[in-house]
């Protein structure tokens, strides 16, 4: 199973009882042992992966990290864990500055099972910085994330790769949050920077300013919807039709207009990923495919529409569900709570897929 699809099936069960985890201790076991693993590292190797380390500091003793994974004898990375869902700002990062400093290891996580914040000494050597240079949210990240995280795992461990992207990615992350408040709350600066040549030789009065602040905002949020836009349909063919072996013709205009109305959601490309994670045992990830339409968004085998797998029903949020098709090619509709629902579904996906092969 890939790193991606471990990482979705650790996330959906941390889901499902991070609220019944109330302890320090339970978080170690239950989100941060197995996130460990996942990256390759035998914790219950002592040699591999130590818990409670002994770092003794200056009239300190006796003082311990969480747990350190080593190499070749040596700390590579510091782990220093809170309860799940406690904040994870500087205050609560005391321990990992003062561990990070008399140890060898180039990196510290700050974690509290849901979010994974990686530190360095970016700034000045042997003294960790303050802000991380990476974070990674077990219930909410990206394939981009999934990469970075994946250079931190043992068989593809490299110091002097993952030093060299840290300061792409620290700065990536500043800028991005900057552009980010931006977008919600340009600031006056801002606006006056992009309407500079469009208000010519006019005074930059209060008027102005808000006439061009609320503009700036949806020029944006334009921008940014429509580049969505242009991602997802370059990485998936439209259903313009249910599947059937006679295809009727549908006038240019019409076609066109019901394309622009496919809106796909958060929850379908999640729902896609669940299944391709499902299937992963029977058949390659790449001969999965999702094409979305109007009324329900179809997950294919091999972009066949005489191999349909199911079809998630999402648009109207309060109620959710899958239809799922059998060896008649029947569909089964069947309603969901939530998105995590569909791995109880699993069997019968992966029957749907077997009919084909």
């Amino acid at each position: 199973m890939d790193v991606i699809d471990q990482l979705r099936v650790l996330a959906s069960r941390i889901a499902n009882t991070k609220n019944l985890i109330q302890t320090e201790e339970a978080t170690k076991t239950a989100m941060v042992m197995p996130m460990i693993q996942m990256l390759g590292y035998n914790v219950f190797d002592p040699l591999e992966v130590t818990p409670e380390l002994v770092c003794d500091i200056g009239t300190k003793k006796g003082e311990k990290i969480d747990y350190a994974v080593l190499r070749d004898g040596k700390p590579i990375m510091l782990f220093e864990c809170k309860k799940a869902g406690a904040e994870l700002n500087l205050n609560h990062a005391g321990q990992l500055f003062r561990y990070f400093h008399v140890t060898a290891a180039r990196f510290g996580v700050l974690t509290n099972g849901l979010v994974y914040k990686f530190f360095t000494d970016l700034e000045q050597p042997n003294k960790m910085d303050e802000k991380p240079f990476f974070e990674f949210n077990i219930l909410d990240f990206k394939e981009r994330d999934v990469e970075e995280l994946k250079k931190f795992a043992k068989a593809t461990f490299d110091l002097d790769t993952i030093l060299n992207t840290a300061s792409d990615l620290k700065y990536t992350r500043a800028i991005q949050q900057r552009l980010s408040e931006w977008m919600s709350n340009p600031s006056d600066d801002f606006v006056r920077l992009v309407t500079s040549d469009l208000i010519g030789s006019r005074r930059f009065t209060p008027a102005v300013k808000d006439q061009f602040t609320g503009i700036t905002k949806r020029a944006f949020e334009s921008l940014v919807g429509e580049r969505i836009n242009e991602r997802l349909k370059g990485a998936m063919t439209q259903e313009a039709a249910p599947v059937r072996d006679v295809v009727p013709a549908i006038p240019a205009e019409t076609s066109a207009i019901a394309e622009s109305q496919i809106v796909t959601a958060p929850e379908e490309i999640e729902a896609f990923h669940v299944i391709r994670a499902i299937l992963r045992s029977v058949v390659p990830t790449s001969r999965v495919f999702m094409r979305d339409a109007q009324s329900y968004c179809a997950v294919l085998l091999d972009d066949n529409n005489r191999k349909p797998i199911c079809r998630l029903r999402f648009n109207n949020t309060e109620k959710l569900s899958v239809g799922i098709f059998n060896d008649k090619k029947e569909e089964e509709r069947i309603p969901l709570e939530s998105v995590d629902d569909i791995y109880n579904h699993s069997e019968k996906i992966t029957a749907a897929v077997m009919t084909y092969l």
